[in-house]
């Protein structure tokens, strides 16, 4: 069997998210959602309308999943569901209007959100190497 490097890409990729912790999955949607994003822009200077429009709605549907997977108990779940609405908010202003600006303005968001998302990841990480004997 050949398979081209695309093809490892995508296995590699699969077992990547088929072995990843929870906190792991949500790093990877947010990097992600910021890559989907990077693209459409490229696209809308590019004048490839329809593409950029794809990558947006893959965005979109990565904020939705984000936001659809909250804890509400959580007492940052509220405030957390009220920038994702922002963010979508964003995205689709940015999708209708084909503006950069708009789609900037929610990655912006997003890789803060990434950005404390790791930092917890890593937290964690430390205090659960802590308590291992």
């Amino acid at each position: 069997m050949h398979m081209n490097r695309k093809s490892v890409t995508n296995i590699y990729k699969q077992q990547s998210v088929m072995t990843a912790t929870p906190g792991e999955l949500t790093l990877i949607l947010y990097n992600e959602c910021i890559k989907d994003i990077n693209i459409a822009v490229e696209c809308i200077k590019k004048k490839n309308m329809e593409k950029a429009h794809n990558y947006i709605k893959n965005s979109q549907d990565i904020v939705r999943e984000l936001n659809s997977t909250l804890d509400m108990r959580q007492p940052i779940a509220a405030d957390m569901r009220q920038l994702y609405e922002f963010i979508q908010y964003k995205l689709l202003q940015g999708n209708i209007k084909k503006d950069i600006e708009q789609l900037n303005e929610a990655k912006e968001l997003v890789e803060e959100f990434r950005t404390a998302w790791y930092q917890v990841i890593k937290k964690v990480e430390r205090e659960s190497s802590k308590n291992v004997v």
